[in-house]
């Protein structure tokens, strides 16, 4: 497989991940607290890095290895194993299993960031203030370090992002009339009306299994569907006045006919980017990558903007995917482990390799407004800079939202009620109380308090 067609793999699996179910990953009912070691000093972590230490590190991403050898390079005396692990979803179960049975388990891994307070649950991660992580918040966009950080600790550094926007097809809305790329949802709304009565085809297209989508569109309306104390104790609000606003919105343009209901990442939805059945895709970040190698023969024909707005001159996103590098509970060798993690997600060298070469978002301030990164101008959106536009959406995403130790369950609901009712002409905004009611019912099986 070509470096290229490696990229678009794990960019397809980091967007899907969240939207599968993992067998046997239910959430244990007994909670092992999280792991917390005493401050270490400089002396310390000077002396780990100094003796000779093989560390073990669990990945999906490609040609990683080209940023390991920096860090072995600055670090001589420490060698990293890297496993690639194909994506999350195979990661995830494997990870559990070995924690589970106290052997196996690598000393970092990469984890996206909705499923952090799971492993936390469990134990599984090791807090990383100890080791000095708090000094990198200064470093990170706010609501990029909020996924990592609690009141009780630091449990990863974050590595990419996935603000989320608005890419379309310019020459479409020119054949369509279109002048002007809708600024709110009202206008969007009225727009796809038009544009389906005039093209026959959709100005976007909302599918049943995208719970991930969905949540991130919930983000920038401001709904908190999810809060975790980090042990036994969670609320959950799927049908919110918020979220019912967003399904209620997204329900009338899909009974109107005005915008399609695909199953995404298939064959078919593949064909209707290609061939211009959607006018829109309202996504995330990492998208525009994907797109330049996956519809090459519309090169020029897109570009990107912010997501419609609730209210006219607001500027508000959510955010859809992303992740991190963890250092897991078990490690015998945490310092030099949380050096790696730092290393990779922080040197100026790494980072805009991470850029370059797995095409992944950054989430430091000095990588997002790097030159070589904001200023680059994308043939196949036209010249447009694109990087830049979604920085400065980054910029605008609401930091207070969580998420709960139990995403796979929300995500297999979510296509089985809400999801249901998109695909079937269904009532959508009714479905999001069952798909509360679903998610609750679990998490009191699994043993957690709901508030």
């Amino acid at each position: 497989m070509n470096t290229t067609a490696r990229r678009l793999l794990v960019l397809t699996s980091v967007c899907v991940t969240a939207a599968l179910a993992f067998s046997g990953c239910a959430t244990s009912g007994t909670t092992t607290p999280a792991t917390k070691d005493g401050p270490v000093s400089q002396a310390d972590i000077d002396k780990a890095m100094k003796t000779p230490t093989t560390l073990t590190m669990w990945s999906w991403l490609p040609d990683l290895q080209d940023e390991i050898d920096l860090f072995e390079a600055k670090y001589p005396a420490i060698k990293v194993k890297l496993v690639n692990t194909s994506n999350g979803t195979t990661q995830y179960p494997k990870l559990r299993s070995a924690l589970t049975a106290g052997k196996g388990a690598p000393d970092v891994a990469h984890i996206e960031y909705a499923f952090l307070p799971g492993f936390r649950q469990t134990g599984g991660l090791a807090d990383l203030t100890p080791y000095g992580a708090a000094d990198l918040k200064d470093q990170f966009v706010p609501w990029v370090w909020g996924q990592v950080s609690t009141k009780d600790g630091i449990w990863a550094v974050p590595q990419d992002s996935g603000p989320m926007g608005t890419l379309y097809r310019e020459d479409l809305f020119t054949a369509a009339g279109i002048k002007d790329v809708p600024a709110t949802w009202d206008e969007f709304a009225t727009t796809a009306k038009t544009y389906h009565e005039k093209t026959g085809q959709y100005l976007t297209n909302i599918p049943g299994d995208a719970s991930d989508q969905m949540l991130g569109l919930f983000w920038q309306a401001g709904a908190k569907p999810f809060t975790f104390d980090g042990d036994k104790t969670v609320s959950i609000d799927l049908d919110s006045a918020a979220a019912k606003k967003v399904m209620g919105y997204w329900q009338d343009l899909i009974k109107s006919g005005a915008v399609s209901t695909d199953a995404g990442w298939n064959d078919n939805w593949y064909q209707g980017l290609a061939k211009g059945k959607y006018g829109t895709w309202l996504t995330a970040a990492w998208a525009p990558v994907f797109l330049s190698g996956t519809v090459k023969d519309t090169a020029g024909k897109w570009r990107a903007a912010e997501l419609p707005q609730w209210k006219a001159g607001e500027h508000a996103s959510g955010n859809w995917g992303g992740s991190s590098t963890a250092v897991i509970a078990t490690s015998e060798h945490k310092i030099a482990a949380y050096e790696l993690a730092k290393f990779l997600n922080t040197d100026s060298e790494s980072t805009a390799m991470l850029t370059s070469k797995q095409s992944l978002f950054p989430t430091t301030t000095h990588a997002l407004t790097a030159p070589a990164f904001a200023d680059q101008k994308v043939d196949f959106f036209g010249g447009q800079q694109v990087n830049k536009v979604f920085a400065d959406i980054s910029a605008t995403v609401d930091p207070d939202f969580t998420w709960p130790p139990f995403m796979e369950y929300v995500a297999s609901s979510y296509t089985e009620t809400v999801g249901d009712a998109i695909v079937n002409g269904g009532d959508m905004v009714g479905a999001l109380t069952k798909w509360d009611q679903a998610v609750e019912t679990y998490a009191k099986q699994q043993g957690f308090t709901v508030k």
